[in-house]
């Protein structure tokens, strides 16, 4: 099985981080988040392994080289055209099983069952207001339609950025096909658009339910994913070294790093070669090289080779008295 993923994003809903960091190399759990959708897909059986690079696509590609022992192939996506372009700049003319899965996303769901059982299928989850998503109409338990980011959505099941593709070279002609009609949402070509060429040309079309979906696209839901990973991953710390200090698990701890005088913990990912001192950090990523100081940290994405320094302040307090710094 063949496996497309989309990585080529700019990442702007995780400005500053992203000016100078890929989004698919941001942190969560210990790990970038393209490693965690790595070893999902080796789990489910990926043998071929195509990522769509644009924007600080080199690193991207040093990262999986140097962490990966795989057959993996890079592609650069040159224009940003939109998600249904970036795979088809994946495809080739003779693929045949085919499995895409967002560079963005993390999902909790057992996919080996839908591969087994061989009929395209999209992964779905139900939520309140879909109307920012691409959404699906199911019935009679096939796909009827597809609609990207419907103002009046006709079914609350959003698309969650997993497919499985039975055939991809029909699917390189659904994209083909929207491109040379002009079909697009907000001036790009969506895969949810060459997905419905597939329904209308008569391809039979299922959904999975996919009930832990976790979009890594902006800082809170960074956070609320790297607390997921957690609760639900191995995670493995490098060589450290604590003095003095207290880890409150879950916690994730890169090599190099030193952690003095601190508390450390619940659900905070440390980078390797970071400094740690007289701080208290939760609920937080800290990448690599960074250093810490008199820190009182919460809810806090700090990128690479960033210095923090706090302060301790000195209060004289009466009776009866609320104060909040």
């Amino acid at each position: 099985m063949k496996v497309i993923i989309p990585a080529a994003g700019i990442g702007s809903r995780l400005r500053p981080h992203t000016y100078t960091v890929p989004k698919v190399l941001l942190p969560v759990a210990g790990k970038p988040i393209i490693g965690h959708i790595l070893d999902q897909v080796i789990s489910w059986g990926g043998k071929r392994i195509t990522i769509i690079i644009g924007y600080l696509g080199d690193l991207v590609e040093t990262y999986v080289n140097e962490n990966y022992d795989i057959d993996v192939e890079f592609r650069v996506q040159k224009e940003a055209l939109g998600l249904g372009h970036a795979v088809l700049t994946g495809l080739n003319d003779d693929d045949g099983e085919l499995l895409v899965i967002l560079g963005d996303t993390i999902v909790d769901t057992d996919l080996l069952p839908v591969i087994e059982k061989g009929i395209t299928s999209i992964g779905v989850k139900s939520i309140p207001d879909p109307r920012k998503k691409g959404v699906v109409v199911v019935k009679n338990g096939k796909v009827t339609k597809l609609i990207e980011k419907p103002a009046n959505p006709p079914s609350n099941l959003a698309i969650v950025g997993v497919y499985y593709i039975r055939d991809g070279s029909l699917l390189g002609k659904a994209i083909r096909e929207i491109m040379d009609h002009g079909v697009t949402v907000k001036g790009e070509f969506q895969i949810t658009d060459a997905l419905q060429q597939l329904i209308d040309w008569g391809e039979p079309f299922e959904t999975f339910p996919v009930e832990g979906w976790y979009d890594c696209g902006r800082p809170e839901t960074l956070l609320e994913t790297n607390r997921y990973l957690f609760d639900n991953k191995e995670v493995h710390s490098g060589d450290y070294r604590l003095e003095q200090s207290i880890l409150i698990e879950p916690v994730v701890i890169g090599s190099r790093s030193v952690i003095e005088r601190s508390i450390i913990g619940p659900y905070v990912s440390v980078g390797s070669g970071v400094t740690i001192r007289d701080s208290i950090v939760r609920n937080s990523i800290i990448s690599d090289d960074v250093s810490l100081d008199k820190g009182l940290l919460e809810d806090t994405i700090i990128g690479k080779r960033v210095e923090v320094s706090g302060e301790f302040r000195m209060l004289n307090l009466g009776a009866s008295t609320q104060i909040r710094i």
